[in-house]
């Protein structure tokens, strides 16, 4: 199954602004954008928020604090940066066109095993806030609940359609949409990039216990 970003008009708003010197975006700065990201989500994911500073993200990219203030407001700033962008890929994984004629059944098989593979290919940052939601301020909170109403709003629909087509088994269509969908969420207790089961096979056998809590028939 094809895996794609959605566009829904919950995800169009940011939680927050650039809040550094740069404004506008150029290739360059995007690139050094980039950059930055990367060499904090690294220690983010090592050392955990807490324990990470500004002056160890300077000194691991090997610049001066002005390059990265330049980018960034502070570290608040880059964790909620690099924690966004899977939550809008991760939360709009329900998200399909009006004219979608298909099963529902499909569309939420689609939409689970797209959720899947988007949480375990934004490790480590699609972890971050099962492992630090003490981090975010109210604005960011209020913006990801958003979001995850936006998935769940278009999930539970479509799974009572399929219970009505007679596809799946379930009880009560949000403690299952919940229940299912948390599973690749709480990989980020065990799960590691390197680990015995590639990135394919870690899906199909997420995919076939979401199946379970559905109730594929």
């Amino acid at each position: 199954m094809g895996i794609t970003s959605g566009t829904g008009s919950a995800t169009q708003s940011k939680p927050f602004a650039a809040t550094g010197r740069q404004r506008a975006a150029t290739q360059r700065t995007d690139q050094q954008r980039e950059r930055i990201l990367q060499v904090a989500a690294q220690l983010f994911a090592d050392q955990g928020y807490a324990n990470t500073t500004m002056a160890q993200i300077v000194r691991a990219l090997g610049v001066t604090k002005p390059f990265v203030y330049y980018y960034f407001r502070d570290k608040q700033e880059i964790f909620e940066t690099l924690s966004w962008r899977p939550a809008v890929d991760c939360l709009t994984a329900m998200d399909f066109p009006a004219d979608d004629r298909r099963r529902a059944v499909v569309k939420v098989m689609e939409g689970i095993e797209r959720l899947i593979r988007l949480t375990i290919a934004h490790h480590p940052c699609a972890f971050f806030a099962y492992r630090e939601p003490q981090v975010y301020r109210p604005e960011y909170r209020a913006a990801a609940l958003k979001l995850a109403h936006h998935f769940y709003d278009r999930m539970c629909p479509l799974l009572e359609e399929a219970r009505n087509d007679g596809d799946l088994d379930f009880g009560d269509a949000k403690i299952t949409a919940l229940a299912a969908c948390s599973l690749p969420g709480f990989c980020y207790t065990w799960y590691r990039p390197d680990g015995r089961l590639s990135t394919d096979e870690m899906v199909r056998t997420l995919c076939t216990y979401a199946w379970r809590v559905i109730g594929l028939r």
